[in-house]
C-alpha cells in the first residue's frame, strides 16, 4: 500500500498556478505611455527585457490583440498579460540525483519522471525533487553549451508543468526564459497534447467519453481535490477518457487532458465511480470489484504491493518547438509496476 507521506506542493497547484495572470483596464485619466512602460510600473518585479519579450511572443493583448512594445496606452484599453512565474532560488539547491532523459537541446528537456519523485521543493519535501536534480544537471553542463549574451537564453531549468508525486511519465522542462515563454503560452492556449495510461477500478459501460467538471479543493480535506459539476466552486477541467481492454474488474483507459488541474485524472475518475487502482488518496486502495474470495482478495494484495501507487502514468507529449517551431512528439512505454500489473489482470480474467 501507498504511505501516508501528503505528495505536498507538486500535487496541490495545477497548470494554471505556474503561470501569472493579470488583466488590467487602463484608468479614463491616463496619459499616453509606452505599454512597456506601463506595465513595468503595474507589475511588481517585471523588467522592461522580460515585458519586452512576452509582447514579442504574444503573451501581452491590448483590447484582444497582439500589441508592440512601443504601443502607447489609451484611456479605457484593456490589457492581459500571461507570465511563466519565475523560479524560486531559494527552494532550488543542486542536488546530483540521475535524470532519465528523453530528449534534449539548447532550449529545453524532455524527461521521464519516475513514480515517488516530487517535481518541485515544498512543505516537507525540500529535497530530492526533480528542479533539485535539473538545478544540478543543468549548472553542471560544459560552458560551450551556453547560448551567447541574450539575457533570455542563460541556461536555468524552467517548470512549464507538473505530474504527482506517485505518477510517472513525460514533463517538459525549459531551459531558458525564451522557451519558458514560448511553452507557457502553449499550455495557457490549451495546445499541448497529454495522454495517459490509466488502470480505474470496474468495467466501464462506454467505450469512450468525456467528463467536463469543475475540480477545487475539496472543503474537508485541503489535500485532496473533489468535482464540483455546478461550476460554483474550483476551475473547469475536461478529461477525454478512451477504453483499452477490459478486464472486467478492473479496465485499462487511455485519459487525454484538455485542462490541467491538479489531481484532473484521478478525481474525475473517481466522480465517475470509477477511482483509479490502488489510488490511496480517492478510494482506489480497497477492493472495489469483484467477488471477495480469499483467492481473489490474495492476488489483489499482491497487485498492490508490485504497484504501491496510484495507476497512472503520463505517456505521451506533443508541443510545437519554442525555437525551431517544429512539431515536437514523445511517448514513454508503461514503467514496469504497472506493466506487471496489467499483464497479471489480464491473465487471470483470461483463466
Amino acid at each position: 500500500m501507498n504511505s501516508e507521506e501528503p505528495e505536498e506542493l507538486d500535487t496541490l497547484a495545477d497548470d494554471k498556478d505556474l503561470y501569472e495572470h493579470f488583466a488590467f483596464k487602463v484608468d479614463l485619466g491616463q496619459e499616453p505611455l509606452r505599454i512597456d512602460k506601463f506595465l513595468m510600473h503595474k507589475i511588481e518585479n517585471a523588467t522592461r527585457t522580460r515585458v519586452q519579450y512576452a509582447i514579442e511572443e504574444g503573451n501581452v493583448l491590448v483590447n484582444g490583440k497582439n500589441t508592440k512594445s512601443n504601443y502607447k496606452v489609451r484611456p479605457a484599453d484593456e490589457i492581459s498579460v500571461v507570465f511563466p512565474y519565475p523560479k524560486r532560488e531559494i527552494e532550488l539547491i543542486p542536488e546530483n540525483i540521475p535524470l532519465n532523459i528523453v530528449y534534449e537541446d539548447d532550449d529545453l528537456m524532455v524527461v521521464n519522471k519516475a513514480a515517488g519523485m516530487v517535481v518541485h521543493p515544498g512543505t516537507g519535501n525540500f529535497t530530492g525533487t526533480l528542479m533539485n536534480a535539473l538545478v544540478y544537471y543543468v549548472g553542471n553542463l560544459p560552458k560551450s553549451t551556453h547560448p551567447s549574451k541574450d539575457p533570455f537564453r542563460e541556461l536555468r531549468p524552467g517548470l512549464i508543468h507538473r505530474i504527482d508525486k506517485n505518477t510517472s511519465g513525460l514533463l517538459v522542462i525549459a531551459k531558458n526564459d525564451r522557451s519558458m515563454t514560448k511553452l507557457a503560452k502553449e499550455f495557457h492556449e490549451k495546445k499541448v497534447m497529454r495522454k495517459y495510461i490509466a488502470l480505474a477500478w470496474g468495467d466501464f459501460k462506454e467505450d469512450s467519453g468525456t467528463v467536463n467538471a469543475h475540480v477545487g479543493r475539496d472543503h474537508k480535506d485541503r489535500k485532496k481535490m473533489a468535482v464540483f459539476p455546478e461550476g460554483d466552486h474550483g476551475r473547469n477541467a475536461i478529461t477525454h477518457f478512451k477504453v483499452l481492454e477490459r478486464f472486467h474488474y478492473v479496465t485499462k483507459l487511455e485519459c487525454k487532458l484538455e485542462t490541467g488541474r491538479t489531481h484532473q485524472i484521478r478525481v474525475h475518475m473517481q466522480y465517475l465511480k470509477h477511482p483509479l487502482f490502488n489510488d490511496e488518496v480517492y478510494g482506489g486502495d480497497k477492493i472495489l470489484r469483484g467477488t471477495a474470495t480469499a483467492k481473489y482478495t490474495k492476488f489483489v494484495e499482491n497487485c498492490f504491493t508490485l504497484l504501491p501507487r496510484q495507476a497512472l502514468h503520463a505517456m505521451s507529449l506533443g508541443f510545437t518547438h519554442p525555437t525551431t517551431g517544429k512539431e515536437m512528439y514523445f511517448e514513454s512505454p508503461l514503467p514496469d509496476d504497472m506493466e506487471q500489473v496489467i499483464e497479471k489482470w489480464r491473465k487471470y480474467t483470461s483463466q
